[in-house]
């Protein structure tokens, strides 16, 4: 894959969720201050279902599955261009960049996986209007992982291009 190419679905990624994010601030309301933070974190059923109904009297039970959609999205074409960017960086001939693009690869894999299981979880839940211990508990579980491995590709493929970026300033 193409660094352009690559780029455009990582960076397609972040745009969505720039723009799910504005989808997301209607649910923080009185009840849920947190918004859908507060159901990723909700470890089990008592809560998910209080914070569903919440949204569901603030007629906001439709946003939020919009939301969680809205994730999905985000998560696939995201993972897609963090995935490229590792393989990208990884058949690179300076070992630091190869070194670079398999942590970007690693990362960018547990991301795609413990994002896409939390938000799945949750889509359920929501479209069943029905919080499981079981699937709320996975879904919990899943956040703490999940923002580490989105942080480290996001920094890792932001290192890798100034890396190759001053290398080539180097060679010039």
């Amino acid at each position: 894959m193409s660094k352009e190419s690559y780029l455009t679905w990582w960076l397609g990624g972040l745009a969505i969720f720039a723009v799910s994010l504005m989808i997301h601030s209607p649910l923080a309301i009185e009840a849920v201050p947190g918004g859908i933070l507060d159901h990723q974190a909700a470890s089990n059923a008592a809560r998910v279902n209080t914070i569903q109904s919440a949204w569901d009297e603030a007629g906001l039970m439709g946003q939020a599955r919009m939301a969680m959609l809205s994730d999905l999205l985000f998560i696939l074409v995201y993972s897609f261009g963090a995935l490229n960017g590792g393989r990208y960086f990884r058949a690179k001939s300076h070992a630091g960049l190869v070194a670079l693009g398999w942590i970007a690869l690693l990362s960018a894999t547990v991301f795609l996986i413990t994002d896409f299981t939390e938000t799945l979880l949750q889509v359920y839940q929501a479209v069943r209007f029905e919080g499981s211990d079981t699937l709320a508990f996975i879904a919990s579980s899943m956040g703490p992982v999940k923002v580490a491995s989105f942080l480290i590709s996001f920094g890792v493929l932001i290192v890798a291009l100034l890396w190759e970026r001053a290398s080539k300033r180097a060679t010039s």
